[in-house]
């Protein structure tokens, strides 16, 4: 039994130590904004906050998550800075399919709460984990650009 702090909840799970984090958000606590894509980290689509920093959660483990704080795309929207960039992709039309989205926009709010005002290069450098097969990747630098000036 492991208790994972998600989105400012406590939650206890019943799962095997090394069941990726991606697992326990989907299957067992119906948190199905976080994308599986590749199981393999090198897509982005399974892209959460562990205390704060990008992670892949279709490779880290439950155990790696004890005691820390997960942020998943549903709660994002609480901070303002993820709910900058939320606005920012609405207002460009950013997604196609929007299957990567959750995972780009967990990215893009790490870089921006890091680096508030990033430029092609650190946008680039920060979002190279996240694939888009839609290629919109012009309309993202331009969601992140819009989002670092208009946080709050």
């Amino acid at each position: 039994m492991a208790t994972l702090n998600i989105n400012g909840k406590q939650h206890q799970i019943d799962l095997s130590d090394d069941t990726p984090v991606l697992w326990a958000l989907r299957d067992h606590l119906g948190l199905t904004g976080t994308k599986f894509g590749c199981g393999m980290a090198l897509c982005g689509a399974c892209t959460v906050h562990l205390d704060g920093q990008p992670i892949r959660s279709c490779i880290t483990p439950v155990s790696a998550a004890v005691g820390k704080r997960i942020t998943t795309i549903e709660a994002i929207a609480e901070d303002s800075v993820g709910k900058a960039v939320q606005r920012a992709w609405v207002d460009l039309g950013v997604p196609q399919c929007g299957y990567c989205q959750a995972g780009q926009i967990m990215s893009a709010t790490a870089l921006l709460k890091n680096t508030p005002h990033p430029t092609d290069a650190e946008i680039d450098s920060a979002m190279s984990g996240n694939l888009c097969r839609c290629g919109t990747y012009t309309r993202i630098r331009a969601a992140i650009k819009q989002a670092s000036v208009k946080k709050g």
